[in-house]
């Protein structure tokens, strides 16, 4: 058990990728917050992993909302006293071509995957500062890495956390803490749903393992980074894409 009496937070934990994490950590011997906006099919997920034997507590979190972020954090300590690993997850799309994005498609985007990553990291880091150790880890896309046609508010995040998490593995490595990103590629999820078969089946082509990834590619790779196994892997972007190249 990789993660035996490790307390994790995942954000964006009900759903799809996130979901995936919280099964697979719960699994390996965590003690779990699960963050989410959707409060019912949070609590549900909780629900199934305490009838299963795991330690869970939902939180409803808008990552926007540094008020709810802080309270997500205190909830962990005060249920299980320390915060061992944050897995920044929560995130929206809103695609349009460049000349057709609204400001608000813009704006929307930005807080949610990129300032409510800093809000989740800035609220986590004194934890684990007074404990000298955690993992910190955020989806970041292989978006952020080569561009996407539509996706200017989307790669613009994706990229940011990229940066950002350079900038916290030095401040933050001194302290015993490990900040890590990890970028997939194009993974089934209710996101994908809308998708026409056409493009599913281009970017399935364009994979040189020639296949879509799943959810549980990118939780294995979370569930590496959270683990003592990574414990001299530090300021990483791990890409989980088959090989894509967009």
């Amino acid at each position: 058990m990789r993660l035996k009496d490790k307390v994790a937070i995942v954000t964006g934990g009900a759903r799809g990728i996130g979901k995936e994490t919280v099964t697979v950590f719960a699994r390996e011997g965590a003690r779990l917050v699960v963050a989410d906006f959707d409060a019912t099919a949070g609590q549900e997920l909780v629900r199934e992993l305490q009838e299963a034997g795991a330690e869970a507590v939902f939180c409803q979190v808008d990552v926007t909302d540094r008020t709810q972020v802080q309270d997500m954090v205190d909830t962990a300590v005060s249920r299980f006293d320390r915060v061992d690993v944050l897995v920044n997850n929560a995130g929206i799309t809103q695609d349009a071509l460049l000349t057709k994005m609204t400001k608000e498609q813009w704006e929307r985007v930005i807080a949610v995957n990129l300032t409510g990553v800093f809000h989740c990291t800035q609220a986590v880091a004194p934890v684990m500062i007074n404990q000298g150790s955690g993992s910190i880890i955020t989806t970041s896309s292989v978006v952020g890495v080569y561009g996407n046609i539509g996706q200017t508010n989307y790669a613009a995040t994706k990229a940011g956390v990229i940066g950002m998490t350079k900038a916290w593995a030095k401040e933050l490595g001194k302290k015993g803490i490990r900040v890590n990103a990890v970028a997939p590629g194009f993974i089934i999820t209710d996101m994908t749903a809308k998708v026409p078969q056409k493009v599913l089946d281009l970017m399935k082509d364009k994979t040189p393992l020639g296949r879509w990834g799943y959810p549980l590619d990118v939780a294995h790779a979370f569930l590496f980074l959270a683990s003592d196994e990574s414990s001299f892997i530090n300021g990483v972007v791990l890409q989980v894409d088959g090989g894509l190249v967009l």
